[in-house]
């Protein structure tokens, strides 16, 4: 199995509903998303995919996020915009783009912080 992952950044405010504690706050984090494909074989160019349309096609989708409120934007309007839910959101919203029979997402990565961050991915 060969894997490739490409990493993006944003920056986003969020607050989290139902929540007792700091973090029920508008308050603001420094994303850090990693995208992993896998492919038991290579294209014809020797690649999983190319690196460019990977990074391409995040930016795209974080770009609706960066420098936004998360609870102001779907689906974040009506679930908590936590990471483990971003990280559902940029799989399923990646998938449409690289599930394929060669190539699958393996797991989309989101850190808040530089030492905390959930990931999500097929079962």
């Amino acid at each position: 199995m060969y894997y490739v992952s490409v990493y993006k950044n944003f920056s986003a405010a969020h607050h989290l509903r139902d929540y007792a504690g700091k973090c029920e706050k508008v308050h603001g984090h420094n994303y850090q998303v990693e995208l992993e494909l896998k492919a038991k074989a290579l294209n014809k160019t020797g690649m999983v995919a190319d690196f460019n349309d990977i990074k391409a096609a995040l930016e795209k989708l974080l770009g609706r996020f960066d420098h936004q409120d998360l609870n102001e934007i779907k689906p974040f309007d009506k679930i908590n915009p936590t990471a483990e839910n971003i990280a559902r959101v940029v799989f399923e919203e990646m998938a449409l783009k690289f599930n394929s029979p060669k190539v699958k997402i393996n797991k989309v990565s989101v850190w808040e912080t530089e030492h905390a961050k959930a990931t999500y991915g097929p079962f």
